[in-house]
């Protein structure tokens, strides 16, 4: 008997790349092959690259090389933002065999390979204890560092009823979070209303409706947002929908208004305050995330300090900080005050220092609330307990097996901060495990007695 073609597949990137990597490994499954074992060579690899940042081609560069190098016979097939970018110069890579520049014509593409079959959308997500689910692709913005709208400019929205039978899949599986995510995850809809009477529009929260109908035990998370784009409507949705985490994340870029402008960015500092503060009273104590480019060119000490005031002011709980990188083909790449490397240096310490102590505060306004936390593995710093991730996403660790629980939503009643980590205790009659023998660390004694306080 013919043993099956074998292939490997490595994933550049944001949570869209991701996706589109499982959707490939299905489809090329559903066609006879399988996953090479470590350590064993592969008949073909891809690799789904990354160009938001000139770090990001670099290591695209790097696992290219990496993997010819170590699968010499292997048809090598690369896709993403990178290759779409800059197919000339990935094709000149060792080992490339094709380069993928639209993703909407994958079984052409992938036809060479015996490919003939392609699926409707993803059954699982492996490697993974939360499912990502594409809901859409492309972006209309024209914000002067970024290059992605150049490779991804279209806007598609699937069909709600094509994603629910796909977040239905997947609750099957055993996902317990679905994650939706897009390009620009507040452009969905906007061209399946395209034409269509106000009454017949689709937009993001029609979505979350039509998912909360959905039977099945699991909770959505959307993904990154325009803050312009976390209107009532959503908000409302997401008020009303239990299942969906009260948590979002809106990209702030810079809190000066004069940096906004020259980034073309569709809000300003105070706009963006107004919008969070609209969304704390809709919602019971929201977690805020959200992204920060440090040293983008002309950005002041006064710039940086307006920036750090709209954190504080926000009370993020979680921010990611990039330092700017110029891509060429963008409007900001021609500019041309560049913020000397040591004051990037500083501003990246100072703001990563802020970010800590927003956190901390966050956490420690959490304690003594009950929260949905969703077990993604043991606790590597206390035997015998399990870390996931809460509905405000941020990080539990609580006595538990979590082999036993691993992709369970398990009830916990936070206790403690300890280690930028909230310590809790599983409520009893949702202890359907056996807790580690004591001692335990110690719980505040004050909180010890039992709060009657709903999952949040």
């Amino acid at each position: 008997m013919t043993a099956p073609p074998t292939c490997r597949l490595l994933t550049l990137g944001c949570k869209v790349n991701q996706y589109e990597t499982q959707y490939v490994k299905e489809m090329l499954e559903l066609n006879g092959y399988v996953e090479a074992d470590d350590g064993r060579p592969a008949d073909l690899c891809v690799v789904n690259t990354c160009t938001v940042t000139a770090e990001g081609d670099a290591k695209s560069r790097q696992t290219v090389r990496r993997l010819h190098q170590s699968n010499p016979r292997a048809a090598v097939v690369v896709m993403g933002c990178y290759a779409t970018r800059d197919p000339a110069a990935v094709q000149k890579l060792p080992g490339v065999t094709k380069v993928i520049t639209d993703k909407e014509r994958l079984l052409e593409e992938f036809a060479p390979f015996g490919v003939t079959i392609k699926p409707a959308g993803i059954s699982r997500f492996d490697d993974h204890q939360r499912a990502f689910v594409k809901v859409q692709d492309g972006c209309l913005l024209n914000c002067s560092y970024c290059i992605i709208p150049s490779v991804r400019p279209t806007v598609r929205s699937r069909p709600a009823e094509e994603i629910a039978d796909e977040v239905s899949r997947l609750v099957a599986d055993g996902f317990r979070e679905v994650v939706l995510t897009g390009i620009h995850l507040g452009h969905y809809g906007i061209d399946l209303s395209k034409g269509r009477p106000k009454s017949e529009w689709v937009r993001l929260w029609h979505l979350l409706e039509r998912l909360g109908r959905l039977p099945g035990d699991f909770r959505i998370r959307l993904s990154s947002l325009e803050a312009a784009e976390a209107r009532d409507a959503l908000v409302r949705t997401m008020a009303e929908q239990p299942r969906v985490c009260p948590h979002l994340h809106l990209c702030l870029q810079s809190g000066s208004d004069r940096i906004l402008a020259r980034m073309k960015r569709r809000y300003t500092g105070s706009g963006f305050l107004e919008r969070c503060r609209r969304i704390r009273q809709a919602l019971d104590r929201p977690a805020f995330s959200t992204d920060v480019i440090i040293g983008f060119p002309g950005e002041t000490d006064a710039d940086f300090e307006a920036t750090c005031r709209v954190l504080a002011e926000v009370g993020f709980a979680k921010v990611h900080v990039f330092s700017y990188s110029p891509r060429q083909g963008t409007a900001a790449a021609d500019f041309k005050e560049m913020v000397p490397p040591a004051v990037v240096a500083e501003r990246r310490r100072r703001l990563l220092e802020l970010e800590r102590e927003l956190a901390d505060r966050y956490l420690h306004d959490l304690v003594g609330r009950r929260l949905d936390v969703l077990v993604e593995g043991a606790d590597p710093r206390r035997p015998g307990w399990a870390r996931g991730t809460s509905c405000r996403y941020v990080p539990v660790a609580f006595p538990g097996h979590a082999a036993a629980l691993m992709r369970q939503r398990v009830p916990v009643r936070a206790v403690a901060v300890k280690d930028g980590t909230l310590w809790g205790e599983p409520e009893p009659e949702n202890t359907v495990f056996s807790l580690p023998s004591p001692p335990w660390p110690p719980f505040p004694p004050l909180l010890r007695g039992r709060l009657a306080l709903p999952v949040v």
